[in-house]
């Protein structure tokens, strides 16, 4: 075999390296805090190659030993303490990928702070933690929107209520009106602040992107649906019986993630409004969007398609993907998560000598 061996992957040429370089590659690890899908980010690093570390509070870390997804594990009373061992993961060698439960243990001031690489552009964790920003960027980015209530004065017709960050739907609730929200508000008086949306009635669809700062090429991962607690169970009771169950209020705690493979004419709609997401991006945050994103909307018998949030990192909905979904196995034709396409990209940049292109 030549010193240099050229093959072709995902339409790019890549120079295969000598073995120098893959000792280079080796000596980076994966690295995650114990939640949300790092069973899926840790699986696709050990995919690539990587050696893995999972950072977890103490009495989850069982779940990463039984599963063997994690080389090391460095166990934390309080995931806050992340930051008093940036030396430590220097030390290894680790880059750091972030989830929702990632950034809401530690806040994105926190994050910001961080001083070992990181995958991903932090800047743009500010415009996803603030749901007002949030709403400039994807209104900027020409996407239709649910109408927005400043003053609970003015609800003449159903809302949502959600607070501020990534918080797995915990405390969101629907008022019809100014007086209904005034008394659900009550037990959240603590909260730092939350937006009053417009009840968008139709199927929701989460759709999962990854976006390439490599390649500069948008790819669609796949799609889920959530299955929350306790609305989706209340749905299967009939509208006779819920009379019996008036005092019980709806409530939109995440339980877990549906796949959903969605009517193929709809992916031309889906992939445009993922393209102008990012570019949106790129005034906002320079240098924007990169990596696993996600698009949380509706869809309405219209065939609107209404988007009500964007998470900007991996989410949980693309947990059921561990193999890959019908749309990554078309476009790879070989297993491939959001956990292993992070790998992968990581992967390229190092052997590119372009590092600094996925780190923010």
């Amino acid at each position: 075999m030549s010193k240099t061996q050229k093959f072709r992957f995902r339409n790019l040429y890549i120079t295969q390296l000598p073995p120098y370089d893959m000792v280079a590659f080796k000596s980076y690890k994966i690295a995650t805090i114990g939640s949300h899908s790092a069973l899926q980010i840790l699986k696709g690093a050990h995919d690539e190659g990587f050696s893995t570390v999972a950072i977890c509070k103490k009495g989850s870390e069982k779940v990463y030993k039984s599963f063997k997804v994690a080389d090391k594990i460095i166990t934390l009373k309080d995931y806050k303490d992340l930051l008093k061992i940036q030396d430590k993961l220097v030390k290894e060698n680790a880059i750091l990928i972030p989830h929702a439960s990632f950034i809401t243990y530690m806040g994105f001031e926190d994050v910001e702070k961080l001083r070992v690489p990181y995958y991903g552009n932090k800047k743009i964790l500010r415009w996803e933690s603030d749901r007002n920003l949030e709403r400039k960027w994807l209104k900027g980015a020409g996407l239709k929107l649910p109408k927005i209530f400043n003053n609970p004065k003015k609800i003449d017709r159903p809302v949502i209520v959600k607070f501020h960050g990534a918080k797995g739907g915990k405390g969101y609730f629907i008022a019809k009106h100014e007086k209904d929200f005034r008394k659900k508000i009550k037990p959240y008086k603590d909260e730092k602040g939350y937006v009053i949306q417009e009840y968008i009635l139709g199927v929701p669809l989460f759709i999962h992107y990854f976006y390439s700062s490599l390649t500069n090429e948008l790819e669609i991962m796949g799609f889920d649906k959530r299955y929350e607690s306790n609305v989706d169970s209340l749905g299967r009771i009939s509208a006779r019986d819920q009379f019996a169950l008036e005092k019980v209020d709806p409530s939109y705690v995440i339980v877990g993630n549906i796949p959903i493979v969605v009517r193929e004419s709809y992916l031309p709609r889906l992939m445009e409004m993922g393209e102008n997401v990012v570019k949106e991006s790129k005034k906002i945050a320079p240098p924007g969007l990169f990596g696993p994103f996600c698009l949380e909307t509706v869809l309405t018998p219209k065939e609107e398609i209404v988007v009500f949030e964007i998470s900007a990192r991996i989410v949980a909905g693309t947990n059921p993907y561990v193999e890959g979904s019908p749309y990554t196995w078309i476009k790879y034709n070989e297993p491939m998560s959001t956990g292993r396409r992070i790998a992968r990209e990581i992967k390229i940049a190092v052997k590119q000598k372009k590092l600094k292109k996925v780190l923010g």
